[in-house]
């Protein structure tokens, strides 16, 4: 479980393809402070495994299924990759309930800097645009985030919405670098899911 702070940006140090699998080397450092063999690490908000750690950096292996369903795929070599540890009992609940299991990719669509922050619009596949309203909560390659507006666009292409990037997350996280067309991991909310399955489940979800 983690709460979409981002504690630091590390460094893809390598990627061995294994085939139906790869392992990715990750230089570090907060997130190895107290890290140890089979911990959890969120990777642009998708929840890894430490494999193997070494001096400043660590191993996770990642399998096909994740590669398919997150932007993991197209990272290379020195690409910049947000990290968080996960929470512990006692750890703020900065952000909100982020489970580091991606529901979709979506694409930088436009960004609108201004004084004091900036507005990013990101692409919403359809399956996962019920999910997503207006002041709630988003995570966007593992970064916990408001969402300001959500529109349809009434194409097969699904929804999109905006957020809102203040200084330090722009300084601290990927999104300060991401490019318009670049590729995105969104984690939905988790109680929104759990909340409309019991509804549709329920005798008095399904009454009109």
């Amino acid at each position: 479980m983690f709460t979409g702070i981002v504690e630091e940006l590390g460094t893809v140090a390598g990627i061995e393809d294994q085939g139906d699998a790869v392992r990715l080397t990750i230089s570090a450092t907060t997130v190895l402070s107290d890290a140890e063999l089979g911990a959890s690490i969120a990777v642009n908000g998708c929840c890894l495994t430490v494999a193997t750690l070494g001096s400043g950096e660590w191993t996770a292996d990642v399998m096909l299924e994740t590669l398919k369903r997150t932007s993991l795929h197209a990272v290379s070599v020195g690409d910049q990759v947000n990290l968080e540890r996960a929470v512990t009992p006692t750890t703020r609940l900065g952000g909100h309930i982020v489970q580091g299991h991606v529901d979709g990719v979506g694409r930088i669509l436009s960004r609108e800097p201004s004084e004091h922050w900036e507005v990013v619009t990101i692409s919403l596949p359809p399956e996962l645009a019920r999910y997503v309203v207006e002041k709630g909560s988003i995570a966007v390659d593992g970064i916990s985030l408001t969402v300001v507006s959500v529109a349809s666009t009434g194409s097969t292409n699904g929804a999109e919405f905006t957020v809102s990037l203040i200084p330090e997350t722009l300084a601290r996280t990927s999104l300060g670098f991401r490019a318009v067309g670049d590729e995105v991991n969104l984690e939905t909310d988790i109680i929104a899911k759990h909340v409309e399955k019991l509804v549709l489940t329920s005798p008095e979800g399904v009454r009109s």
